[in-house]
């Protein structure tokens, strides 16, 4: 339970109402009770804001129209919501120490203060930082590191020697430090090419469902700080990804390539191998990227192109039976008058 003037401190918004109000968590316009605050991202959900039930909203700042009940205003609804939803959704971590349905192997140096679930499998010389939790299923190879902080859900895979760090989350099936696809060319015969590098997570990343994420041949593959990654993204060995960035779903990044910082990748993005993309590059969703792209550009379309080149083929295509009617047209009118000669 928080008080709305609570509230209105995290968010750093302007308070509108009584202080003292008690508010037990937040929930959507529509499913929201007296006892919880809800939001707003901008004045064209006024008419939701007037027939909710919530006990207290968060509205951007300006808000022209009536309100119903007390409300906080901020410049970032979104921004709000985020901070609001994870100060109601915090827990404190409880450790409740090494299930004896744990297999820890050899060596491992595991703070006291942890969550080791049964059915935990830790290999060799594995280290464990304060605060770890490990879900059952979770399997951690020889050499494996995982920062304080860090949660591991369920049958995540973390190859040997790979590097975890701090505050980092790993949701449920995601396999990190599997082998990079690598052969040469025998004849006939591929012949594997031994993957012998690692994954560096470093720290306050966050890894989705099912995501896959290949150890390098030689050296390691970076996950940069803050980076935010969603389920089922494939990247690939020796790729460098830049502090900051987003790689929304189903997106596949090819060996070797390098992201800059706060890249943005929309979903089902493809990227080919060894190419760069700069500081700040947002992609658009299905998009083929083929080359470099420079830092602040927004690129679309496969073959990935400016994204306002990009709207301009689309709306173009739409046009294109109508084209392809004048052209017939055009060519009947070219013959007539030829025959006429």
């Amino acid at each position: 339970m928080k008080t709305l003037e609570e509230i209105s401190r995290l968010i750093d918004g302007e308070l509108s109402g009584p202080g003292d109000l008690k508010i037990k968590g937040i929930q959507s316009l529509d499913a929201a009770g007296p006892d919880e605050i809800s939001f707003a991202v901008s004045e064209r959900y006024a008419h939701q804001v007037a027939n909710s039930r919530a006990g207290a909203f968060i509205l951007p700042t300006g808000w022209k129209h009536s309100l119903p009940r007390p409300a906080v205003f901020v410049k970032d609804p979104y921004l709000a919501y985020a901070l609001v939803a994870a100060a109601f959704s915090e827990r404190p971590f409880r450790a409740t120490g090494i299930s004896q349905e744990a297999h820890i192997g050899l060596g491992c140096r595991i703070n006291r203060n942890v969550s080791i679930y049964p059915g935990v499998f830790l290999g060799k010389d594995v280290e464990i930082g304060e605060s770890v939790t490990l879900y059952p299923g979770v399997v951690l190879g020889d050499g494996v590191t995982v920062g304080e902080g860090s949660t591991i859900f369920p049958n995540v895979v973390i190859y040997e020697g790979c590097k975890i760090g701090r505050r980092v989350r790993i949701h449920a099936n995601a396999v990190i430090g599997s082998d990079g696809f690598g052969y040469a060319r025998d004849g006939m015969r591929h012949v594997k090419i031994p993957q012998t590098g690692i994954v560096v997570v470093e720290d306050d990343v966050e890894i989705g469902a099912g995501t896959t994420i290949d150890r390098a041949a030689l050296g390691r593959t970076t996950i940069g700080a803050g980076t935010k990654i969603d389920n089922l993204v494939q990247i690939g060995h020796n790729v460098v990804v830049g502090p900051g960035s987003i790689i929304v779903a189903q997106a596949g990044i090819s060996g070797s390539t390098r992201l800059g910082k706060g890249v943005v990748l929309g979903g089902q993005v493809g990227l080919t191998g060894h190419i760069e993309l700069g500081d700040g590059v947002k992609v658009a969703a299905q998009s083929g990227v083929a080359r470099n792209i420079s830092p602040g550009e927004v690129v679309s379309g496969s073959p990935a192109m400016p994204h306002r080149l990009w709207l301009r083929v689309v709306n173009s295509l739409k046009r294109i039976p109508e084209l392809i009617k004048d052209v017939r047209s055009l060519k009947e009118r070219v013959k007539r008058i030829e025959d006429g000669r």
